[in-house]
């Protein structure tokens, strides 16, 4: 039985992970409710590194400079030994290069992070809604029915897609009876926010390496606090307050100068290296440390869990919008090899902290992650240099045809694909698509690879094309004579053809002017003008429909609650038959041998 949705994705957990999911689908014009149970936001700081690549998923998201000016670069750190402190580098300091903007990993508590994020979400008109705990759901096969305690109440509501985003002890993933094996790293360890007297802000402060009494203070940069972190013993209890604390760190020491003023949040935690056994169940999804549990070595906990729901975004918008199902299936495929790799790391870096090894360098950067393997990337023939499918697509300053300079992620900022055509001056032009942004460079084109950047980085030649998917990934490199198989790809992932509308016959009349002949296209490079504009007109109509369809529909359920109202009743079914009219000219627009009369007269 079909039960009408009262909206798109119910969202579970406003973590770093849930709050991405929903700024990406608030983009994209998705319906969804975001909940958690928690009567306020997460005070504490503990995923507190951001990794370039994340950083660049922040700048697609539009909120990279409030995130960087939250926080700053992770100080050095300062081993306070029997000989005196020593100061050594905590990560690589490298410059941004034209294809890597990013190189330098930020120091942002968590808490900041996922304002910010808060923030942005606000500018598209959402917020999360606390204290709403997911206590049961149904899914069947066309939705999930979910049920929500609120402080007013228990609630019901009907999504098309339900996520879990609610964290390593994931009410969803149990209720899926989905395992999350995987072990535990034989540490405990506190980490607790505080404000401390007698420790200099300017190094990240340890002392006691290599021994069972080691201790460290963190400075966190955009407040005024530190993070304190200790491995402790296993069932020993430890006082948490800042009296707690300020003795525990003076036994470890032997600083009596060192006093803890105030604690904002503290947790006594095992560290565990675990990874859910799927990532799907049919209509329900679970991301970030719902599907994964990291040590907090090299910071790819919160990075990991930002880049699945990234991934995921663009994933339900297109199958909401009519994209295949089967699209949602790469989501696990690509994700969770990745959280696999990168839990190895973790524990890696964890072995090699454990011998005073703490330095980190591009391996955690996560620049270097891709989905080479992944069925969305389209094999083609062996390149010798430059970018493959499945690759993250590099940056590149360009310059633009009018003179003024911009770069390949302004480009691809936004919810769409981004096509690009490099030295196509000749080549048939590809068809508009809705969600599709077409660019070329190189003479006669939009873009000027004025500093043979985007040369050196993707290594393309002459009439050749590369597709980046909406989450900065090269989905094919064609050439021009491939562009056949790049539509059909295109078309499975829901990115369709504008159609163009009949032409309107009307009978002259001495009222009516003769057609005028210069308009008719001349040249093949016209005719793809005069039939582009042509395509954007009915691409805006089209968009103005369907938003105007969604609106009504939501506008149904919400009346439906209350009462229902005939005339909005009307009003939907008009809009649905409307939608349905539209498409089916669009269908005999693109079988009727008329369309191709143009270019066959050339």
């Amino acid at each position: 039985m079909t039960h009408n949705p009262d909206t798109d994705v119910i969202i579970c957990g406003t973590g770093a992970a849930g709050l991405t999911l929903a700024i990406d689908l608030a983009r994209r014009n998705v319906g969804f409710l975001l909940i958690d149970k928690a009567a306020h936001p997460f005070i504490g700081s503990r995923g507190k590194g951001i990794q370039p690549r994340s950083q660049e998923v922040f700048e697609d998201l539009g909120v990279i400079d409030r995130i960087v000016a939250s926080g700053g670069e992770y100080p050095v750190q300062r081993f306070h030994t029997d000989e005196g402190p020593v100061d050594k580098a905590t990560v690589e300091m490298s410059d941004p290069t034209p294809d890597e903007p990013y190189q330098i990993p930020l120091l942002v508590p968590q808490f900041l992070t996922e304002r910010r994020l808060r923030e942005r979400l606000t500018e598209f008109g959402h917020a999360p809604h606390y204290s709403h705990e997911l206590v049961g759901f149904d899914q069947d096969a066309d939705g999930v029915t979910a049920r929500i305690a609120t402080p007013d109440g228990e609630r019901t509501v009907r999504a098309s897609y339900l996520i879990g985003a609610d964290g390593g002890s994931s009410f969803v993933r149990k209720a899926l009876g989905i395992g999350f094996p995987g072990r535990t790293l034989g540490v405990r360890a506190i980490v607790a926010d505080v404000l401390v007297d007698g420790v200099s802000s300017d190094a990240w402060h340890r002392w006691g390496e290599d021994t069972a009494a080691q201790v460290s203070m963190c400075p966190l940069y955009g407040t005024d606090m530190f993070q304190l972190q200790a491995p402790i013993p296993f069932e020993v209890d430890i006082d948490l307050s800042a009296e707690g604390l300020t003795s525990f760190f003076r036994e470890r020491t032997g600083r009596n100068d060192v006093v803890i003023r105030s604690v904002s949040w503290a947790s006594a935690f095992e560290m565990n290296a675990r990874l859910a056994d799927t990532y799907q169940r049919e209509r329900v999804f679970l991301t970030g440390d719902a599907a994964h549990s990291h040590p907090p070595t090299g910071g790819q906990g919160l990075n990991t869990s930002v880049q699945d729901a990234y991934n995921l975004g663009w994933k339900l918008a297109a199958v909401l919008d009519g994209a295949p199902e089967s699209l949602l299936s790469t989501y696990e495929k690509e994700r969770r090899p990745i959280a696999e790799a990168v839990l190895g790391l973790s524990e890696r870096l964890l072995e090699a902290a454990k011998n005073r090894n703490t330095h980190r360098g591009r391996e955690v950067s996560q620049l270097d992650l891709g989905y080479l393997d992944s069925p969305l990337s389209m094999t083609g023939p062996d390149r010798d240099n430059g970018v493959r499918a499945g690759d993250r697509a590099p940056d590149a300053p360009v310059t633009g045809a009018s003179g003024l300079p911009t770069r390949l992620f302004s480009l691809f900022q936004g919810p769409h694909w981004t096509l690009l055509g490099h030295d196509v001056d000749d080549a048939p032009a590809p068809a508009p698509r809705r969600g599709l942004h077409i660019h070329t460079i190189g003479g006669g084109g939009d873009i000027l690879d004025t500093g043979g950047h985007v040369h050196s980085a993707y290594g393309l030649s002459s009439e050749q094309w590369v597709l980046v998917r909406p989450d900065g990934y090269v989905a094919a490199v064609v050439g021009t004579a491939d562009l056949g198989s790049l539509a059909t790809y295109l078309d499975a992932v829901g990115i369709r053809p504008v159609a163009v509308p009949p032409p309107h016959h009307a009978e002259t009349s001495a009222d009516t002017p003769a057609p005028n002949a210069s308009a008719v296209p001349g040249t093949r490079r016209e005719h793809r003008r005069i039939r582009g504009a042509a395509e954007q007109r009915l691409a805006t109509a089209q968009r103005e429909l369907h938003r105007l369809s969604r609106q009504v529909q939501r506008d149904l359920r919400s009346v439906r609650r209350q009462g229902e109202t005939t005339a909005i009743v009307a009003r939907s079914n008009f809009a649905d038959l409307a939608v349905q009219s539209i498409t089916r000219l669009a269908a005999n627009l693109r079988t009727d041998p008329s369309d191709r009369s143009g270019q066959n007269d050339q």
